[in-house]
């Protein structure tokens, strides 16, 4: 078992099914068993899946003192990860919209509310207990990466949709990843030349972008390696694959198994998340994983 400490969104969440896209217009639709709501947010959704895999989890995160807080706290506690430093706020707690079809494709309409605007003290957060520290993309996570460089500690982030190595935004992220992980949605056509971009200009020791039904590819210590996704026959919805791919890595990772070999079950778990609708939702317990990792290897696949 590993620790995480893992600093990211929480955020209420609601799932739409739609005839397709682009979306005519029409007044209403009566999409039965499509439409859902739950908890989500990437910091939410890493948490969740690295605590089904066994790992210890703290999650440091901000919501409301409003009901969509009271909500996270909840299904925090039901998934067994403790709530101690997901601190209230006088705002809102973020919520977010997701609509998707039934090719997989899905467009996400998230309202930070004022994260955007706030920060993280983690001078009390259990940082030095951590193996790793996963630090999400949001605003207030950037005080982790101050505190991780003091203690020495190896950090993890997701900086999802990305298509400029020098991206303002998310550079303070990147610099200080061992681990770097992202979408290739605004790769463009040149998936290779953006990780090899990467990698030369902060120096990353992973870097590795998910792609869906194409697989992911992977590129660590000047080596790429492509790998094919896990077709397990059934999707559907999309929304939170990239966390539970990112997560199951780390989960593998931290325990010192080579890159792509933890890249590949992860995207076992990946294909085995998306069986589930809503984006916290579907992510495999250790056994769960184990199995499926036998069926599809062979009885004799350690693990």
């Amino acid at each position: 078992m590993a620790r995480f400490l893992v600093s990211g969104l929480a955020n209420t969440e609601t799932c739409a099914r739609v005839r397709g896209f682009p979306i005519p217009y029409y007044p209403i639709d009566y999409p039965f068993f499509g439409v859902g709501t739950g908890v989500s947010g990437v910091g939410v959704n890493v948490a969740k899946a690295l605590a089904a895999l066994g790992d210890g989890v703290t999650l440091c995160s901000l919501v409301g003192r409003d009901a969509g807080g009271r909500w996270v706290k909840a299904e925090l506690e039901r998934a067994g990860i403790g709530t101690e430093y997901v601190r209230e706020t006088e705002g809102e707690t973020a919520a977010s919209v997701v609509l998707h079809d039934g090719e997989g494709r899905r467009q996400i309409h998230c309202d930070l509310k004022d994260l955007q605007g706030r920060d993280y003290d983690f001078g009390s957060a259990p940082v030095e207990e951590a193996d790793m520290v996963v630090a999400c993309n949001i605003h207030f996570s950037r005080g982790l990466l101050r505190r991780a460089k003091e203690l020495g500690k190896r950090v993890a982030t997701d900086v999802h949709v990305l298509g400029d190595p020098d991206d303002a935004y998310n550079r303070e992220f990147m610099a200080a990843a061992e681990v770097l992980f992202l979408s290739d949605e605004g790769a463009g056509d040149n998936p290779r030349g953006l990780l090899a971009a990467l990698a030369e200009r902060y120096g990353t020791r992973v870097v590795a972008m998910g792609r869906g039904a194409k697989g992911a590819l992977l590129l660590h210590e000047g080596r790429f390696t492509e790998l094919p996704a896990w077709d397990i026959g059934v999707a559907r919805n999309t929304v939170g694959a990239g966390d539970a791919l990112f997560a199951a890595f780390l989960h593998h990772y931290a325990r010192g198994m080579a890159a792509a070999e933890a890249l590949d079950r992860a995207q076992l778990a990946a294909a085995m998340k998306i069986r589930r609708s809503g984006g916290g939702e579907g992510f495999p317990g250790e056994a769960e994983w184990e199995a499926e990792w036998k069926k599809r290897r062979g009885e004799g696949a350690e693990v």
